[in-house]
């Protein structure tokens, strides 16, 4: 890597990493429960990135199948928090 796309990288990690402590407070005090929901998934989305980053720094491919495991969890955590906040129940029991 050329020096200028280092520091470029590096900084983008570093700020990123600043943007999940930021919203790992937003999930705790949250003032409403989607508010959490919305700060978990975009923790999510921050470690998909971190997780990129990486693989830039480390000149490797190995990271591709853990971004897309943290991206499918991401995705199904999301779905069932927001179907637990509007129904109550993440699986019905009754079938109609």
């Amino acid at each position: 890597m050329t020096d200028w796309f280092s520091i470029v990288v590096h900084v983008c990690l570093f700020v990123t990493t600043i943007s999940i402590l930021l919203l790992l407070y937003r999930a705790v005090k949250g003032p409403s429960n989607p508010d959490r929901v919305v700060a978990l998934d975009t923790i999510g989305i921050n470690l998909i990135a971190i997780t990129g980053i990486m693989a830039i720094i480390l000149d490797t491919v190995q990271l591709n199948d853990i971004i897309l495991l943290i991206g499918i969890l991401t995705f199904i955590a999301t779905v069932a928090v927001a179907k637990f906040l509007e129904k109550g129940v993440i699986i019905d029991q009754d079938r109609d």
